[in-house]
């Protein structure tokens, strides 16, 4: 690991370099989990990550967002008075010249954060209560970021969720086939041709003026909340190279696409993919506790369609990485992700088919308007 003793030396840390690791399991970037020993015999832990240039093109975009984000979000904390501030939020460490990121002389762009201690993870919800949690802690977000002053934040990865473009996108590679893999994947390919209006259903509410932007996270998988070990709290929301202008929908339907089942995103066992009624509530409970306050009627009611929606399109985007030969997604196995997309499709069945239920289910327990 000299290579990651080398970077960590480049940034403000206390301590001298131990040991590191690969640290989780995204799909985009490169993350390592660094020890360092005190002069007192203790050790504190940082993490060291390098960003996938060939997904964010623009590194420096994308560490204004994330220092400005950061920054608010530390006073914010501060001012309401939540226990443990320095576990709620990701803290950018400078390099020893002051700048968000270190940029090698090759070219590499790496950035270092804080290591938060004492929580995890999860790649699959362990029950109701960690959707709960993991939902408010990712509604706490967006409510403390409400009135982040201007200017608006940089838009690092243009239309990110436009769900129409990503459906062109998709259609690009089905109608091009570069590696000859359509054929093995016609039933999603058919799958996606027949959907083609859920496409627009969440920017005709922008559009409308009834979801507006807001500041959002834009990737609130599951596992992009750290909990904590000891009290299940959602304690800090992680990954945050995506933060920038959306819409709220976005941000509860891509937790809703992984935390609404206890099927993990790559399941093979297609009949395991059922959104479970009574996740799908604890989620719109954890969520609505902070975010209530300042969302539009549209907003709420569109819970169960931002789920369809987000994850259509995640699928899509999977579908089109494996016509395309694997360009995007990092994969484990052959056809890893064609396994992804079915799983995605499959959970958007299920969305489609018990619509009215879970739209119920919130309008009896939670009051919501009914779409």
């Amino acid at each position: 690991m000299d290579e990651i003793a080398r970077i960590g030396s480049r940034f403000r840390l206390e301590g001298e370099f131990s040991a590191a690791e690969p640290y989780g399991g995204g799909h985009i970037n490169d993350t390592f989990r660094a020890e360092y020993r005190l002069p007192d015999g203790g050790r504190i832990r940082y993490l060291h990550q390098r960003i996938n240039q060939s997904v964010f093109p623009d590194p420096v975009a994308v560490m204004e967002n994330i220092d400005r984000v950061s920054a608010w979000l530390q006073q914010r904390i501060a001012e309401e008075g939540l226990p443990d501030p320095e576990r709620r939020c990701l803290q950018v460490i400078p390099t020893r010249d002051g700048r968000a990121m270190y940029l090698t002389p090759e070219g590499e762009a790496w950035r270092t954060y804080n290591f938060v201690e004492g929580a995890s993870t999860w790649e699959v919800v362990q029950s109701p209560a960690m959707a709960r949690e993991a939902a408010r802690a990712f509604g706490r977000f967006q409510r403390l970021l409400v009135d982040l002053p201007g200017p608006r934040l940089n838009e690092v990865l243009h239309r990110f969720h436009h769900t129409p473009e990503r459906f062109q996108q998709f259609e690009d590679a089905f109608r091009k086939d570069p590696q000859g893999r359509a054929v093995g994947a016609s039933p999603e390919i058919e799958f996606a041709l027949r959907r083609v209006p859920l496409c627009h259903w969440l920017l005709d509410l922008y559009y409308e003026g009834e979801a507006p932007e807001r500041i959002t996270h834009n990737d609130t998988k599951l596992n992009n909340v750290m909990i904590d070990d000891a009290t299940g709290e959602g304690i800090c929301v992680v990954d945050l190279e995506t933060v920038m202008p959306g819409l709220s929908l976005y941000d509860f339907g891509d937790l809703a696409r992984t935390a609404s089942t206890r099927a993990s995103e790559d399941e093979q066992d297609l009949a395991r993919v059922r959104v479970d009624p009574e996740l799908f509530l604890a989620l719109a409970e954890g969520y609505l506790a902070e975010t209530r306050s300042f969302l539009t009627e549209a907003e709420q009611a569109h819970l169960v369609t931002s789920g369809m929606v987000i994850t259509f399109e995640v699928g899509l985007r999977f579908l089109a990485d494996h016509l395309r030969g694997d360009e995007y997604f990092r994969i484990h196995r052959p056809g890893h992700n064609l396994e992804r997309a079915r799983t995605q499709f499959a959970l958007v069945r299920s969305m489609e088919e018990q619509r009215r239920e879970l739209e119920e289910l919130l309008h009896r327990h939670l009051g919501l308007p009914r779409p």
